[in-house]
């Protein structure tokens, strides 16, 4: 009996769906990460990543491409956890969401009350809320409008459900924030849905309350819903400005009930693992996303992990002092940017811990730095991952880790790594992942780097 190629395999038994992410830019494997330099280094990927993890948690080493908060939860929240784990709550299913974590919920995280406009429900972190937002609101050729650069999984998980993406790019005129007047060109009769990412990620830039309210007027007036990701919004760095959640600007004047927003407490609250996330709105647009999610998961958030997110968002003391820790990082990164030639801040975060620094007159690729830092045991992640713009140029980093040393280790590796970069010793790995992806966007940098030689 004939074998089949893994190529041959795919062909014949993937849905469409899934063939969509198989050479997608943005989908999972098919942009650079620390596995593809560590791969070109000849080390295992998967010694970095113990038990299968998607971050380097191998001793030694400093992962600042990995978007969680390296912080770590409140004890509180860990206190409250262990107090709920007996035998009686984990021999039942548990409540959607708990009434007093709804509650907490609607006024901390969207500045909202629970009542019959505004409703809260649990989701899988804030990416169960993407992915139940995409499948209830989107179908087959509708349009979806996200920035460029933007978070991984805003356009290959709409993509693959048949939507299209049309982007607005990030950049120095527009202050990297979705302008209106720049959402308004791209909307066509086809257009659905526009992702409002507030603090962007990877920026850490917040958008203006007349922005808001002027994005929101058009969307109104075209029957597009706009889906408000707000997860990166706990940590405030910049205190001249606010963030504001576009669910808290209801009002007769301007109504914002075609707004479905989310949340979860991986990002603030330092609790990945617990997978608890929030997913707000109009309950009559929210009971759709819940027979959504009830027909393909069923999955209720966890009792234990819901006792763990209250106790966080009570938690002001942890909330301060995390506050100041990623205060404090920031401006270390900022010095060591100004120490090194070739590398700048495009902008300055205002919230979260997400930030880009541009590497696009060192001479060397993003990619190429990045297979040298890890060689120095620092683990960032390149642009490809996150659009077109600045997929050679960008690199993000993640500025929560709670002990200084990895910014130390930053500073001392950066220039180093650059310099051996320029010299071309990592060209033809990175070349090779490209080649192997086989994306449009590999494609592109693959050309890229044949020129530099």
């Amino acid at each position: 009996m004939t074998k089949f190629t893994n190529e041959e395999m795919q062909e014949k038994y993937l849905a469409k769906k899934a063939k969509v992410l198989l050479h997608h830019p943005q989908g999972m494997g098919n942009y650079f990460t620390f596995h593809a330099a560590a791969e070109i280094l000849g080390i295992d990927g998967h010694a970095l990543a113990i038990d299968g993890a998607y971050n380097v948690n191998a001793p030694g080493y400093y992962d600042m491409g990995y978007m969680a908060n390296l912080i770590g939860p409140p004890q509180s929240a860990i206190d409250a956890m262990i107090k709920a784990t007996n035998k009686e709550l984990l021999s039942v299913y548990p409540p959607d969401i708990s009434g007093e974590l709804r509650e907490i919920v609607a006024k901390k995280k969207f500045h909202r009350e629970i009542g019959e406009d505004f409703d809260v429900m649990g989701v899988e972190g804030a990416q169960g809320g993407i992915g139940y937002a995409y499948l209830t609101f989107l179908d087959p050729g509708d349009e979806i409008i996200v920035t460029d650069p933007g978070y991984f999984h805003f356009s290959p998980s709409a993509e693959s459900i048949g939507a299209v993406i049309k982007t607005v790019e990030l950049n120095e005129e527009n202050q990297f924030r979705l302008k209106p007047e720049q959402v308004e060109a791209v909307i066509t009769d086809k257009t659905k849905m526009i992702v409002v990412c507030d603090p962007i990620n990877p920026f850490g830039t917040i958008q203006t309350k007349e922005e808001l309210l002027e994005i929101a007027r058009i969307a109104r007036e075209r029957d597009i819903i706009i889906f408000n990701n707000i997860t990166h919004n706990t940590h405030h760095v910049d205190e001249t400005v606010e963030q504001i959640p576009m669910a808290s600007l209801h009002s007769e004047e301007h109504p914002m009930d075609h707004v479905i927003s989310t949340s979860g407490t991986s990002k603030g609250y330092g609790m990945p693992a617990a997978r608890v996330g929030f997913l707000a709105g109009h309950p009559a647009l929210l009971r759709g996303a819940f027979l959504i999610k009830m027909e393909t998961t069923k999955i209720h958030i966890n009792y234990q992990g819901q006792m763990g997110a209250i106790a966080a968002m009570k938690d002001k003391e942890y909330l301060e002092k995390s506050t100041e820790i990623i205060k404090r990082n920031l401006k270390h990164i900022q010095e060591t940017v100004a120490m090194v030639e070739g590398v700048k801040i495009p902008i300055l975060p205002k919230y979260g811990f997400s930030m880009i620094i541009d590497v696009s007159e060192t001479g060397a690729t993003a990619q190429e730095i990045t297979v040298g830092l890890l060689k120095r045991k620092v683990v960032v992640t390149p642009g490809d991952g996150l659009g077109e713009r600045g997929a050679t140029e960008y690199i993000r980093l993640n500025y929560s880790f709670p002990d200084i040393v990895a910014f130390e280790a930053l500073r001392k590796a950066l220039p180093e790594a650059i310099a051996e970069a320029k010299e071309g010793v990592y060209r033809e790995g990175v070349i090779k992942f490209y080649e192997k992806v086989g994306s449009t966007r590999g494609k592109e940098i693959i050309e890229k780097l044949k020129s530099m030689n």
